[in-house]
């Protein structure tokens, strides 16, 4: 093996070792639900190795001690749990407890709306976040709002947050990227628009861009026909009261959803 080789094989050893640890690490943080199938072992012990499903009430049936609540918990606790009741029943001195998740059908997120892969999914780790399930759910379609709802129960209370996902990049604010739970729905809304029409090459509903101005809505709109006019631009527009406006735009104001551009025609 040349000295490069060699050289490259111990960077790399190393980074391979500490993926693998903290893709256990996760995995051990993932928190049973109903639907999961698990395997338990008990090491020397091989009369209570069991495949078992965890019940819709969070309970597992286990040789020698009966019933076992392990919903809700994490791996580790409840390996903890099972060789508790076995040192404590007098049936193993020391328990060396081992639980593998063999399949996944508790604590699934659902993602709605303008996705690719609409559909239920499940949580494979204990830290799997907002742009995980998305990118599981193939990402929004063109037509999708970049403001994800998402909704679920925290702390036994209703929870509803409005996440901007491309914000989460853009500043860098990965506080925003939350943590999901079993339970939860992702949902991607249509994205706002604005509508051009009158004296423009190509009238019509738009997405809105961020920030996008009047002119750039005009661009959008494939600029003014040879009779448009940008002096008698009108804006008709939606009040917080519900009642409708008549706007003059300047070129640089802000288009906000559900606008209506008219661009009417010259007269001279």
């Amino acid at each position: 093996m040349s000295y490069f080789k060699t050289l490259l094989l111990f960077i790399l050893l190393p980074l391979s070792f500490a993926s693998l640890a903290q893709a256990e690490d996760k995995s051990a943080d993932y928190r049973l639900g109903a639907g999961d199938a698990i395997r338990i072992s008990v090491f020397q012990n091989p009369d209570l190795t069991v495949e078992s499903r965890v019940a819709d009430s969070g309970i597992i049936t286990y040789p020698l001690i009966g019933a076992v609540q392990l919903g809700d918990l994490t791996l580790r606790d409840a390996e903890k749990a099972i060789a508790d009741k076995l040192r404590e029943g007098g049936f193993v001195q020391k328990p060396q407890v081992n639980i593998l998740l063999t399949q996944v059908r508790g604590n699934q997120v659902s993602v709605l709306g303008l996705v690719n892969r609409p559909g239920r999914f499940p949580i494979e780790t204990g830290n799997t976040r907002l742009t995980d399930m998305l990118a599981t759910a193939g990402g929004a379609i063109p037509d999708g709002s970049d403001v994800v709802i998402v909704t679920g129960i925290r702390d036994g209370k209703p929870f509803r947050k409005e996440v901007d996902v491309p914000a989460l990049f853009v500043s860098g604010n990965s506080d925003e990227d939350i943590v999901v739970a079993g339970g939860d729905v992702i949902y991607v809304h249509r994205a706002p628009v604005f509508y051009v029409y009158g004296e423009v090459q190509r009238p019509g509903p738009y997405r809105i861009e961020r920030g996008m101005t009047v002119l750039q809505a005009l661009v959008r709109g494939g600029g003014l026909t040879m009779r448009g006019t940008e002096r008698s631009l009108r804006i008709h527009r939606r009040t917080a009261d519900g009642n409708l406006a008549v706007i003059a735009p300047e070129k640089f104001d802000v288009i906000q959803p559900d606008d209506v551009l008219h661009v009417e025609e010259s007269f001279f």
